[in-house]
């Protein structure tokens, strides 16, 4: 089964949101983090991992 990783990645963090409930502070960080690395030299590491 084929699912968009878009669609995985909203499922997981929906579910991780709803049942851990972490501070709002802490989904912000993760978010812009995760924005400013997809952007600077990192990429291709994580690129890496990722695939």
């Amino acid at each position: 089964m084929d699912v968009p990783l878009w669609l995985a990645l909203l499922a997981v963090g929906y579910l991780g949101v709803k049942l851990m409930r972490p501070p709002w502070w802490l989904i912000a960080v993760l978010l812009l983090g995760g924005f400013l690395i997809a952007d600077s030299v990192l990429a291709p590491v994580v690129n890496g991992f990722v695939k």
